[in-house]
């Protein structure tokens, strides 16, 4: 059965960008093959859960303030199903990033999106969380929220419109319906590889914090790494 690529009513598939990552995903599920029947239900699950998203908003600055005027009559965001919005991990489909993030907030955030039922989803809301925004040179902030989680969606704006929001939520949606849910979502190995090259950063840094504290004991001299 060959996969098509997702729709979405409000928008015609031209009209968004980053077309060749949709593309990219869709070659990927055409390339493992599935037959007619699992094709047609993975398709009406991916359909029902894109068409359902249920948010759990991390919100520490303006742009929580945005995704609000997303709940009220000018926007309506429960016509595309976003409305049903959980303060608790366990009951929701994607965590949206709002504001800025800083490395004493960073392990409550890993804490929460490890609690949350798979398949989960993350983006990333507001310059602050992309990048750190205007606080990006200071000593406290994440200098983007995908340094310690994977991201699936990025919002750029300081702060995004609600517009721009729908955007991206619609973004979020097309993506679902490029992926695979009956046999293993075909996102979990790119998470895995994510945690991996993070540990391993990590040890990096241990190792040279070591490194640096030995010399500094023996008052050897430090070689600065390139």
């Amino acid at each position: 059965m060959e996969i098509k690529r997702p729709k979405i009513k409000s928008m015609k598939y031209e009209d968004f960008k980053d077309n060749e990552y949709i593309d990219q995903l869709v070659a990927e599920l055409n390339a493992s093959g599935t037959n007619v029947v699992v094709g047609k239900l993975d398709q009406l699950l991916n359909w029902s859960r894109s068409n359902s998203l249920w948010p759990f908003c991390f919100g520490t600055s303006c742009c929580a303030i945005e995704f609000m005027c997303l709940g009220a009559a000018r926007y309506d965001m429960a016509r595309f199903g976003f409305e049903v919005a959980r303060n608790s991990p366990r009951q929701a489909d994607y965590i949206m990033c709002q504001g800025t993030i800083t490395y004493r907030m960073a392990p409550a955030l890993v804490r929460l999106y490890e609690q949350m039922a798979e398949p989960k989803y993350v983006i990333a809301c507001g310059s602050c969380t992309v990048s750190g925004g205007p606080f990006k040179n200071s000593y406290c902030v994440v200098k983007g929220v995908d340094q310690i989680i994977p991201v699936d969606v990025y919002m750029p704006g300081c702060p995004p419109r609600p517009e721009a929001m729908f955007y991206g939520l619609m973004q979020l949606q097309r993506k679902i319906k490029a992926s695979k849910f009956l046999g293993g979502d075909n996102r979990k190995e790119d998470r895995k590889k994510f945690f991996e090259a993070k540990a391993a950063e990590e040890k990096d840094a241990a190792l040279r914090a070591e490194q640096m504290r030995l010399a500094h004991e023996s008052n050897a001299p430090v070689l600065e790494q390139r």
